[in-house]
């Protein structure tokens, strides 16, 4: 009985296809947030283009062309971006669920501040202080909570930033070391 070495037609079809799906996932992207995703930069002016074409045959050719691309690089890191700005992964539910824990301290004790403006340096206290109070208000008034959203999105953004600039101060001592 003979056994083979390498993976069959169809697995490496299957395998063509996932990476060209992959690819059709990088190019609904907005161009910002296709900036936050680490690619070679020959995947990501690709991608460019196929955003920049309007006929359904040059997207269709430039698809394949990424695809191709695809078979060059590990896809995993590119897979895992996708799934953080969908939200999807395990980490960006984690500091999600952590945030509203944040917000959920902040409304019930106003020392919470304190440890914000420790873990956010940049962070308008005086703007959450006033959110604080609107959203405080408006569970008393039984009102849409607006305030409430409001300062989630501050302390999401602020958390945001953060990861940037952690990332950027990680990419500037990979340089020095260079």
């Amino acid at each position: 009985m003979e056994t083979f070495d390498k993976p069959s037609k169809s697995q490496i079809k299957r395998e063509m296809d996932a990476l060209q799906d992959l690819g059709a996932e990088l190019v609904e992207l907005s161009r910002d947030r296709l900036s936050k995703i680490d690619l070679p930069e020959n995947l990501r002016e690709a991608v460019r283009d196929w955003q920049r074409f309007t006929k359904h045959e040059a997207r269709r050719r430039q698809m394949q062309y990424i695809g191709r691309l695809m078979r060059d690089i590990d896809p995993a890191p590119i897979r895992a971006a996708l799934d953080e700005i969908k939200g999807i992964s395990a980490a960006a539910t984690a500091r999600q669920h952590a945030l509203e824990r944040l917000r959920t301290r902040l409304l019930e004790d106003e020392a919470v501040i304190g440890e914000i403006a420790r873990d956010y340096p940049g962070a308008d206290l005086q703007h959450l202080r006033q959110l604080r109070r609107n959203a405080l208000k408006e569970q008393e008034q039984q009102k849409p909570p607006r305030a409430f959203r409001e300062l989630f999105r501050v302390l999401r953004e602020l958390e945001n930033n953060e990861h940037e600039e952690d990332a950027h101060d990680a990419d500037d001592a990979g340089t020095a070391d260079a």
